[in-house]
């Protein structure tokens, strides 16, 4: 009895010509839905999800139940007060993205994956929106449930507010999206480099290290360059009133996609015009 392959495009080049013995096709839902697949077969999937909850919801309701007017130097905007636990979802979402990518460069198992997909790039733009769209998805439902509980605590503090008020639902729309995209730059550092431990340093040292040191040059542009840096990007997104010294929300989300997008297109060339 045979079994259904694939095989490589036909001369239409669109990808959806590749026809097996069973006549199976590959199109891009397929894809989709076997990287979806793989996505939620993986533990590291289900363990680092549940730790963005945890520690987002854990720390955010933490904070509120603490929480004293002392005019400090802390955060004292109501959204950014809540969500302070995101910060810990930025660090494991975008290692989840590397993992779903350069994982499988590591185990030799792409080559699978590959030879289903011919034309590749299906493959990365399939896992950046399944990661991508889970993330999202994710973050903005923690938020939104972090947040009024959290504001329970808050309700006799000057930065008492609700979902109404204004800025609230936009600063936790626009965190969840600021930090999807930034697990799409997670998924494309792992395609690029092809290596967990060269891509988390990678990140490590250019999302987080360098934007820290760089202001200490003596060069005004180079601190409001830092700014738009993803992490950096991340503090008006996740601010009901963000500073005025701060990147617009829009300029702040935007440099955050052009960086996920550069990334992406950096791994697409490679994934092109390199052997797996």
């Amino acid at each position: 009895m045979s079994t259904p392959s694939l095989t490589a495009p036909g001369p239409g080049g669109t990808g959806t010509g590749a026809r097996g013995g069973a006549g199976y096709r590959v199109t891009y839902p397929r894809v989709l839905r076997s990287e979806w697949s793989k996505l939620w077969s993986l533990r590291s999937t289900w363990y680092s999800l549940a730790a963005v909850v945890v520690l987002t919801a854990g720390i955010g309701l933490a904070v509120g139940a603490t929480f004293t007017d002392g005019g400090g130097d802390g955060p004292q905007d109501p959204v950014e007060v809540t969500l302070l636990g995101l910060n810990f979802g930025l660090l494991i979402l975008p290692v989840l993205g590397i993992l779903t990518t350069a994982g499988e460069w590591s185990t030799g198992t792409v080559r699978a994956t590959m030879a289903a997909v011919p034309r590749r790039l299906p493959v990365l733009w399939a896992k950046a929106a399944a990661l991508g769209a889970v993330s999202f998805v994710l973050m903005l439902a923690t938020a939104l449930a972090t947040f009024p509980l959290a504001q329970a605590f808050l309700a006799d503090t000057p930065i008492a507010a609700g979902l109404g008020d204004p800025g609230v639902a936009r600063a936790l729309v626009t965190t969840a999206a600021g930090a999807s995209l930034i697990t799409v730059l997670g998924v494309a550092a792992g395609a690029l480099l092809r290596s967990i431990p060269a891509s988390i340093g990678a990140f490590v040292g250019v999302l987080m290290v360098l934007p820290n040191v760089a202001p200490l040059l003596p060069y005004e542009w180079v601190g409001d360059a830092v700014a738009y840096t993803p992490l950096a990007a991340m503090e008006p997104l996740a601010a009901a009133h963000p500073p005025p010294d701060l990147p617009t929300v829009g300029a702040a989300l935007v440099s955050i996609a052009v960086w996920a997008a550069a990334a992406l297109a950096a791994a697409a060339l490679r994934l092109r015009r390199s052997d797996v």
